[in-house]
């Protein structure tokens, strides 16, 4: 479960990275930066089932929840910590904020189904048998 909150912080953070260098028609260090981030820890989870379906499922519900009913989860985005102060727990170098004070985290990433994959494919790992996991769990 305490790999949820870095996964989800760090995923919204890609997917806002992702928008910002498709509109302005440039590249995106920083979102191949989160993105390698939340790699790395889903890698890990895969290798202990129980950790991967902490993690998976809470991550797919969010999924869900966006895909099903976007202003419902936009309310409940709103609730998490950091949301009102309009973003990720870190701030941008330059001192701007990660999102837009209507737009809470979790939006991005929700919208575009990134929770959705990363939870279902953490919960796929964890059901799959134990020759198939991870090859950190050998």
């Amino acid at each position: 479960m305490t790999a949820l909150v870095p996964v989800y912080y760090l995923t919204e953070a890609a997917a806002r990275a992702l928008r910002t260098s498709s509109a302005t028609f440039g590249p995106s260090p920083a979102a191949l930066g989160y993105l390698v981030a939340v790699a790395v820890i889903v890698t890990l989870l895969t290798a202990w089932p129980a950790a991967a379906l902490g993690c998976g499922i809470p991550l797919a519900a969010a999924g869900a929840v966006f895909a099903l009913d976007l202003n419902a989860a936009l309310g409940v985005a709103g609730s998490l910590p950091w949301a009102r102060e309009g973003g990720l727990p870190w701030s941008q170098p330059n001192g701007v904020p990660w999102a837009e004070l209507t737009e809470p985290p979790g939006t991005m990433a929700g919208m575009t189904g990134l929770y959705t994959i990363i939870g279902a494919l953490l919960v796929l790992s964890a059901l799959l048998p134990g020759r198939l996991r991870s090859v950190l769990g050998r």
